[in-house]
């Protein structure tokens, strides 16, 4: 199921991301957004550049001809404005057909209105998430004493980080000045408009066909367990503890959840060491390529996000990854998961371990059965939710060049 190659030509265009760090986009190299769209975009035959700050100089991303990436040195204010005149000279050096900002941040999207204020380039917004709700969503104010609001400007933090709160929400009442927006989830659709683009799995690479799941599991060192495997960055909001807690009900000696990479934000995996050890096997994060095999490892995927709005606005990678590898699937009902898994998965209400735990139950009383629906899970995948699905789209939204 291959994207039909565009008939008008090839567009030149230029991604603007906000930070190309481990931290950033840089952490699970091509599985993330920016470079989702970079397949979509290649597999319609257009052209496209990364363009991004990354401020620490860290990550694996590799510029190449097929793909250049131009990663700026960030920082704080008032370095930044070093950083953005570079940012926006690189722009006019290298003229785009279109800008296309991922994330509505001050440093891509705020950047790239500037560029097209001068250059009438025309310019895409991409939202895979909602950004204040890391910040209290609707309810977050910035509120200031006058001596706090100096302390703000001379802190390292707080006003002198492009990205602040306060500056992400006014360049939300910016967000209809983009040509076109694109979001990954109904949430955001709701809330921002545009054309919704959910994510897309490379399927080929996300192949069970291409391994065999025993010799996956002795590799990993998961033989003589049953393992629910979570194969992203531990958070609170995505719901480990639920998992965990129904784990403890069920006291199998033998289940385990399988976390891979840990997280990078904070101590939060190390506390879930300390808590529930006995139930946990952590492996090192590994290159995304060989994340098909790792996941190939597991008897289910666990996917158990909390009703919160960082959750609703997301649509969890890890999600496909099990369902394009065939594995059975137990998600709750948050956000488009229920939509995206339909009736290849079992699902439980969030923040609900007795029915996460009749969802192993389930799975694990019929393994057979749980397995024949990761197979409509990974049909449904190549359907709705690969890399071809998401070029169709964006046929139908680019701008021509003729």
């Amino acid at each position: 199921m291959n994207a039909q190659p565009s008939s008008t030509r090839p567009l030149n265009i230029t991604i603007l991301v906000s930070d190309l760090s481990d931290r950033g986009a840089g952490r699970w190299g091509d599985a993330v957004r920016p470079f989702l769209l970079t397949k979509a975009l290649h597999s319609l035959g257009h052209k496209v550049k990364i363009l991004g700050f990354n401020a620490d100089g860290s990550g694996n991303l590799k510029s190449s001809e097929q793909l250049p990436i131009q990663q700026i040195p960030g920082g704080i204010y008032p370095n930044f404005f070093s950083s953005a005149r570079q940012f926006l000279k690189a722009l006019k050096d290298e003229p785009a057909d279109l800008l296309y900002a991922y994330k509505p941040k001050p440093t891509s999207f705020g950047l790239g209105l500037a560029h097209r204020f001068r250059h009438k380039t025309p310019l895409f917004l991409d939202i895979d998430d909602w950004e204040l709700s890391w910040h209290g969503g609707d309810a977050y104010r910035y509120k200031a004493s006058p001596r706090q609001f100096i302390r703000d400007l001379r802190s390292d933090c707080a006003l002198r980080e492009p990205d602040y709160p306060a500056y992400l929400k006014q360049m939300e009442k910016l967000i209809d000045r983009a040509d076109h927006v694109t979001t990954h989830n109904q949430f955001l659709q709701s809330r921002f408009g545009g054309t919704y683009i959910p994510n897309g799995k490379d399927i080929h690479a996300f192949n069970p066909a291409n391994y065999i799941a025993e010799d996956s599991r002795d590799r990993f060192n998961l033989n003589g367990f049953r393992t629910l495997m979570f194969p992203g960055a531990p958070r609170p909001y995505k719901g480990v503890e639920d998992i965990l807690a129904a784990m403890e009900q069920l006291n199998w000696p033998d289940l385990r959840l399988v976390i891979v990479g840990g997280s990078p934000y904070d101590q939060y995996d190390q506390q879930l060491m300390e808590r529930w050890g006995k139930w946990i096997i952590k492996i090192p994060k590994v290159p995304y390529s060989q994340m098909p095999e790792v996941i190939s490892a597991a008897h289910a995927v666990v996917v158990p996000q909390q009703d919160v709005p960082a959750a609703q606005a997301q649509f969890p990678l890890k999600l496909t990854d099990g369902m394009a590898m065939a594995k059975p699937i137990l998600a709750t009902r948050v956000g488009d998961i229920p939509r995206i898994v339909d009736d290849t998965g079992e699902l439980a209400d969030p923040s609900n371990p007795a029915q996460l735990a009749q969802g192993i139950e389930a799975i694990f009383s019929d393994l057979d059965a749980a397995n024949s629906r990761g197979l409509r899970a990974r049909k449904r995948c190549v359907e709705h939710y690969s890399i071809e699905a998401m070029a169709r789209t964006l046929a139908e939204i680019l701008p021509m060049k003729t």
